[in-house]
């Protein structure tokens, strides 16, 4: 089983973030996390997993709450937990301190996850980052220092600010860094977040997304992600497999129905249990299926797609076949794969 647990605090919100996520409120914090425990008590009363294979705690940004706020969650989860159990931390370098890193730590983290997206201080500014480049190499180094071993850093290309020698920068800057794990993300922009009002923030530049992949010294197992050591917690979504989802607009998943609780923080912090559930048909699951198999290592099985359009995709080299599962040697095209294979 997977568990997801977000934290909806921001110091800040950035220009391109959809994300549910709030700079006001912080008040309310200790009731929040306290809601978050109630909501964890009742799904594994709910769902009694035998153990925990990950634990991604996601925003938001979790380096702005307090690390011995995360302890009763710990005390309750230890049971499910061992020397095998993947557990991520998101951060954002100008809020994740090295007493903050080493009190996760202490709690069980292995993994850290930092908010970089650039280190070059215009480009920070462009995408309303709370941060400068020295705290983003500080923030990593600190998490040495505190015991990581595995340290992803995010990185934003497809800007209108990027230039073939910018993302070089970039990204020799963050494999100078003792990290093991790259997740690089274009630029998307979404409604009712300030680069909405402002489209042109995006490059919208197929060649930045093949130059990150030849940049990234690193194996890349999923679309956005490269690392020599994989996420458990992400190949479980892409895996479909299931995961409990707890906190203010998180989501849970069973394998046939989907859950969310309330993603206004106050109704979550006054009955984190009013989840609403979404049955999910074959043909969705379906869909999904393609869509995030093709994007990654993962694969697809064959009997999910019509034999001869697989044979078309096949002599023409977008797909390659290991037994009876198909998988894409090009993760840029998974889209196009996937709406060719589920047209009739």
């Amino acid at each position: 089983m997977l568990l997801y647990s977000h934290i909806p605090f921001c110091d800040s919100k950035c220009h391109y973030c959809a994300f549910n996520s709030f700079t006001h409120n912080q008040h309310l914090k200790k009731e929040y996390m306290q809601a978050l425990l109630r909501q964890l008590h009742w799904e594994l009363e709910q769902k009694t997993p035998s153990r925990l294979q990950s634990l991604f705690i996601g925003g938001g940004t979790p380096s702005t709450i307090d690390a011995n706020l995360y302890k009763p969650l710990f005390e309750l989860l230890e049971p499910l937990i061992d020397e095998e159990t993947e557990i991520t931390f998101e951060a954002n370098p100008n809020s994740a301190s090295l007493d903050w890193l080493q009190g996760i730590k202490a709690l069980g983290a292995n993994r850290v996850s930092f908010g970089v997206q650039s280190f070059d201080e215009k480009k920070l500014k462009f995408l309303g980052r709370a941060h400068t480049p020295s705290q983003a190499v500080q923030a990593i180094e600190n998490a040495q220092k505190a015991g990581f071993d595995h340290i992803n850093l995010d990185i934003i290309y497809d800007t209108a600010m990027d230039t073939k020698e910018l993302l070089q920068k970039d990204i020799a800057q963050a494999l100078a860094l003792p990290i093991d794990h790259i997740s690089a993300y274009a630029l998307t922009i979404e409604e009712g977040t300030p680069f909405a009002k402002s489209p042109q923030a995006a490059a919208n530049k197929e060649e930045f997304g093949y130059l990150i992949k030849e940049l990234i010294a690193l194996p890349q197992y999923e679309v956005s992600n490269f690392g020599s050591y994989r996420c458990r917690h992400n190949l479980g979504y892409w895996e479909l497999r299931p995961y409990i989802g707890i906190g203010c607009g998180a989501v849970g998943f069973d394998g046939k129905n989907r859950y969310y609780p309330p993603s206004d923080l106050h109704a979550y912090i006054q009955n984190p249990l009013a989840i609403q559930t979404e049955r999910l048909s074959p043909q969705d699951l379906r869909l999904e299926r393609l869509f995030l198999g093709l994007r990654s290592i993962v694969g697809i099985e064959r009997s999910l797609c019509d034999d001869n359009k697989v044979d078309i995709l096949l002599k023409e080299g977008k797909l390659i076949q290991k037994e009876n599962r198909l998988y894409n040697p090009n993760f840029f095209l998974a889209d196009e794969l996937a709406l060719y294979l589920l047209t009739d």
